[in-house]
């Protein structure tokens, strides 16, 4: 059977220490510049990239990925346009006629929540052995940006034991917040501030999933104090396409625009050590002027994603639990 990433919270902690293990052996190989060593992991597998929502980091990290692998790579970006299903064709025949061409990988990103459960349920009922990747569905999940946020974050600090990490901006329909919060409840001694307007809080079920795992949690609506208290900072933008209420959409906007940006002149409230994290894209959520300052690691953040899907395709395609 094969092995499929669905969900953030399928990573077991060991699990995740092997791919960050991973990661770093990967980064370490192509900064030594052994490109031609790199290849040789999978050369002559086959990677399927199937992107029916506009992707720039994740499509690419995992192209680029596969690609310093020595995989080949099949695309498509705009799928829901550029497809068959503009012709109306549904995901499941769309997935079994890929899968039937026998990628290794497929890695799916779609708009539908349970779009993942759906890919790899065809996949396990009419025995392909293609591996399936979440990269992104609807508002619920995005495993893969959630490893790579635990790894930025374990880069900074070593651990992710201990630490007190602010979540802030459109907490309800950004899916890399539920799927990092996902993976936080899995360490210990973790605190995690909400910070929202009242309308964009975060889904009752994380909350719930939180209080299972005996993590702590804060809803606010104040940006300043949560700043002072954070090690970590996860700045998220208003997912504007996803909010069909036109004047919730306008009035949500103001709010971030008056109470939600981080600026230059809040860098003062902010920890020595304390990093700014961020899943881009950017809009003015974080102004440009903190990009100046050490503790913003979004662009390090993107560039880790490259060396967490290089490990997780090498893990999958070489049966390495995870």
């Amino acid at each position: 059977m094969p092995q499929h990433i669905i969900r953030a919270q399928q990573f077991t902690k060991q699990g995740l220490q092997r791919i960050f293990a991973l990661a770093d052996e990967m980064r370490a190989t192509l900064e030594s510049g052994c490109r031609q060593k790199m290849r040789e992991y999978l050369s002559g597998t086959l990677m399927h990239a199937i992107f029916y929502e506009a992707s720039t980091r994740t499509r690419f990290s995992f192209e680029s990925a596969a690609q310093h692998l020595g995989m080949n790579v099949v695309s498509t970006d705009n799928a829901s346009q550029f497809s068959s299903a503009v012709k109306g064709e549904t995901l499941e025949d769309s997935i079994r006629v890929h899968a039937g061409y026998r990628p290794d990988v497929i890695v799916l990103r779609h708009g539908d929540d349970n779009a993942a459960e759906r890919a790899a349920r065809i996949i396990d009922t009419y025995g392909y052995t293609t591996h399936l990747i979440n990269a992104g569905a609807g508002r619920q999940q995005h495993p893969t940006q959630a490893v790579l946020d635990a790894y930025t974050i374990a880069r900074a600090f070593t651990t992710l034991n201990g630490l007190t990490v602010v979540m802030g901006g459109d907490l309800k329909n950004g899916r890399t917040v539920r799927s990092l919060a996902y993976l936080l409840g899995k360490f210990e001694d973790v605190k995690i501030l909400f910070v929202s307007p009242p309308e964009l809080r975060v889904g009752s079920d994380i909350l719930e999933y939180l209080e299972r795992h005996a993590i702590q949690y804060e809803q606010s609506a104040d940006m300043h104090e949560a700043l002072e208290r954070a090690d970590v900072v996860y700045w998220t933008r208003l997912q504007l396409e996803r909010i069909t209420d036109l004047d919730l959409a306008f009035r949500m906007r103001e709010e971030q625009v008056k109470r939600f940006t981080i600026k230059a002149e809040h860098l003062h409230l902010l920890k020595e050590r304390a990093i700014i994290m961020h899943p881009l894209p950017r809009m003015t959520e974080i102004s440009t002027e903190v990009d100046r300052d050490p503790r913003a690691r979004y662009f390090e953040q993107a560039q880790n994603g490259m060396y967490i899907r290089m490990a997780i395709l090498v893990s999958l395609v070489q049966r390495i639990e995870i």
